[in-house]
């Protein structure tokens, strides 16, 4: 195809070689956030499974686990069973909508600040930095021969990467067993296997993602920047470049009668992590970092004019101050219809999900009928038949829990365990902490007028009658 090069650099290929990207240090209001941005998150990745909860003796003290080996999610004073995982669902869904929110607000500002690949590849980018120089160093350093000291500083660098890369997939295990426990391990060699190689795997994702491919992964691998096209309108705020005020161009600090405020320094292309030119207008691979507009607006106060040849801006807003009206507030882009419905959307997830976790019971009664036999007929002619239960008893403490059955007034039940000697309206068990107990029950009663006839079985805490469950079932007998 006529107009591309091939990885040779020849004309008529589909494929061009990969540019190397060195960006620019550079001082600004958007800089500073994304410092504090990275900051922020890199210390709660890192910090968190540090953290303690007392949820009392049955329970770890962890106050984020994903505890694999009893099927628990912690969260600080929230436990998550494996049947309640429609509050992981719930949480992606606000995860989703908050995304479309930013998303269709302020642009990719996500991408630009929060999420995992570009804040690890901003942090391979400073240590980048600080080993071999800014951008002007770096682009020496490559052209060099490979000397001791070339060697030396690409050694240092990647080692670098490396450590950083460790220190992530090591943290990342810790959210799956006790922190403190499992470092001990890991140190003394007697982690389990599996352990050590997430580290690995989590070690060299970190540091290729984050170091040798970088940009390509939100280019080329990460499918939001081909679904924001359509979370985008005409009064989403995104990184822009006034052309009708920075154009034509003039070419350094000698300017022309007519030409507009841009001098052609290509600051913003040299500070932008994906190299892009904004000037160039929106396009896939801005990540919406927003670093031109500090690199802009440094290089327009040398120049003495005005700053925000490239701003945050809206297209509405930009085609009324090129017309010369009067801009548009902000305050409009945030209050209008698709937003207050992604807001809304958001929050009545939330709410939901708040209500259902303060409503829901700690105690669970799953009902099983036997099918093998279905009934049995007794000598005096009475029908039995047999049901496990289980009881789930989802508090960090012991508890005792009372199972009783309704629908069948001249019903008996006792424990497989106990015999019938021990049959009675209400059975009474205890419960260990955290855990499920499965019995097995016998029911016995007259047989009916009908092959099969409705019960309900009931569990209730001894210690708390709010607290219970209730099961229906079928009480199977022969057709009289």
């Amino acid at each position: 195809m006529s107009g591309h090069a091939d990885r040779t650099g020849k004309e008529g290929g589909l494929y061009a070689r990969r540019a190397d990207i060195f960006p620019r240090a550079v001082d600004g209001f958007f800089r500073r956030l994304k410092w504090y941005v990275m900051a922020a998150t890199l210390a709660v990745y890192y910090v968190t499974p540090w953290l303690r909860w007392d949820r009392g003796p049955y329970a770890p003290d962890q106050a984020v686990l994903v505890d694999l080996a009893h099927r628990r999610f912690y969260f600080f004073g929230i436990e998550i069973w494996p049947h309640e995982f429609y509050f992981v669902a719930g949480l992606l869904v606000m995860a989703g909508v908050g995304l479309f929110l930013v998303t269709s607000t302020v642009g990719r500002a996500w991408c630009g600040y929060a999420c995992p690949q570009t804040v690890w590849t901003d942090l391979f980018l400073h240590i980048e930095r600080f080993i071999d120089g800014d951008r002007n160093a770096q682009l020496r350093l490559k052209k060099a021969p490979w000397t001791t000291a070339k060697i030396a500083r690409r050694a240092v660098k990647h080692g670098a990467w490396i450590v950083v890369g460790l220190l992530t997939g090591g943290a990342w295990i810790f959210y799956f067993a006790d922190a403190p426990t499992l470092l001990s391990d890991l140190l003394n060699g007697q982690a389990a296997t599996v352990a050590y190689a997430t580290i690995g795997v989590l070690t060299a994702t970190t540091y290729v993602f984050g170091g040798l491919m970088r940009e390509q992964v939100c280019i080329y691998m990460c499918p939001w920047p081909r679904i924001q096209g359509a979370m985008l309108d005409e009064r989403s705020l995104i990184v822009t470049y006034k052309d009708w005020r920075g154009e034509p161009r003039s070419h350094g600090t000698k300017r022309s009668e007519g030409a507009g405020d841009c001098i052609d320094c290509k600051a913003c292309v040299q500070v932008c992590p994906t190299g892009i030119d904004i000037r160039d207008g929106a396009q896939m691979a801005c990540i919406t970092c927003a670093l031109c507009i500090d690199a802009c607006d440094e290089m327009m106060d040398k120049i003495g004019k005005p700053r925000g040849l490239i701003d945050y801006a809206t297209l509405e807003g930009c085609e009324a101050e090129a017309a010369g009206a009067a801009p548009i507030p902000i305050a409009r882009t945030l209050t209008r219809p698709r937003t207050l419905f992604y807001v809304g959307l958001w929050a009545l997830v939330g709410l939901v999900m708040m209500f259902a976790l303060g409503n829901r019971t700690r105690l669970d009664l799953t009902v099983g009928h036997d099918r093998n036999p279905l009934w049995v007929r007794m000598s005096d002619g009475d029908v039995r038949n047999a049901y496990t239960i289980k009881l789930r008893n989802m508090e960090s403490r012991p508890r005792v829990v009372l199972l009783s059955l309704d629908g069948m007034a001249d019903a008996r039940m006792w424990d497989s365990a106990d015999g019938e000697s021990a049959a009675a309206p209400v059975l009474r068990f205890t419960v260990p902490a955290d855990s499920v107990a499965q019995r097995r029950i016998y029911v016995r009663g007259k047989a009916q007028a009908e092959a099969s006839v409705p019960v309900g079985f009931t569990v209730t805490a001894a210690d708390d009658h709010k607290a219970s469950d209730r099961v229906e079932s079928r009480f199977e007998g022969p057709e009289e």
